[in-house]
């Protein structure tokens, strides 16, 4: 899987979350500075070549789709973000996240929890 850029991200996000869209319904989306239409288009091109979503022809128009699922992107991407950040250790990466106080105790008791009934 191609690393995505950040606007690339952004865009798919937009795509999972819409499931279906022409360029335009994408661009009615974008919430801070709108990119022009045809840069959009541009992006949104560059994500089908590099394989992450693809279109339906309608005349000169497209419908684009996402062929990779959000829960696929998102395991690669944590995947990568452990290996290369947290020495590929979930517990460096939960120990971070205590540090910097964005995972409070009660939520780290609910993960253990969520742990224990797994087994």
């Amino acid at each position: 899987m191609q690393k995505l850029t950040n606007k690339e991200e952004e865009i798919m996000h937009i795509l999972w979350k819409l499931k279906k869209a022409f360029v335009k319904e994408v661009m009615a989306e974008i919430t801070e500075e709108q990119p022009h239409y045809n840069t959009l288009s541009t992006i949104i091109r560059n994500l089908e070549d590099k394989g992450y979503v693809s279109h339906n022809a309608f005349g000169n128009t497209h419908q684009y789709y996402p062929i990779i699922a959000l829960e696929d992107y998102r395991k690669e991407f944590m995947s990568t973000a452990i290996e290369n950040y947290f020495d590929n250790s979930y517990k460096n990466m939960v120990s971070f996240f205590a540090e910097e106080e964005k995972i409070s105790a009660e939520e780290l008791r609910e993960i253990l929890a969520i742990i224990e009934n797994k087994k």
